[in-house]
């Protein structure tokens, strides 16, 4: 089993920063062995991928965040980051930290098997 725990939301003003963090609890497999990713859901919206990463740290990036957000991983220290940079109003969502092990065949999409609970990051102007 994994445990996601995500932190680090909160207010920002629109062209600000922001550092998310998800923290991994993981039984079997050591962290490097999941492919892990950030999802996004805006009220009255469908919960949509933001950044990617795979096992070996390779990231991909929705349109909408690309050239502004980077995700990175630490996997010693079992955590996933997302870096916010030159933020808008469009981000305001709740963040959700997910992850699957590599070779499930759920690391393309929203199909992975582990969720975290979300945290709130609200852009204003």
């Amino acid at each position: 089993q994994v445990q996601l725990v995500e932190s680090g939301g909160g207010s920002v003003l629109a062209g600000g920063s922001m550092t998310l963090s998800c923290a991994a609890s993981t039984s079997r497999y050591p962290t490097s062995a999941y492919c892990m990713a950030w999802f996004r859901q805006a009220p009255g919206k469908e919960r949509e991928g933001v950044a990617f990463s795979d096992s070996k740290g390779r990231a991909t990036y929705a349109d909408s965040v690309k050239g502004r957000f980077t995700i990175s991983r630490d996997n010693a220290k079992n955590i996933l980051y997302l870096q916010m940079n030159n933020t808008n109003a469009e981000d305001t969502a709740m963040y959700f930290c997910a992850a699957d092990l590599y070779w499930s065949g759920r690391c393309k999409g929203s199909l992975y098997s582990y969720w975290g609970q979300g945290t709130q990051v609200t852009v204003s102007s």
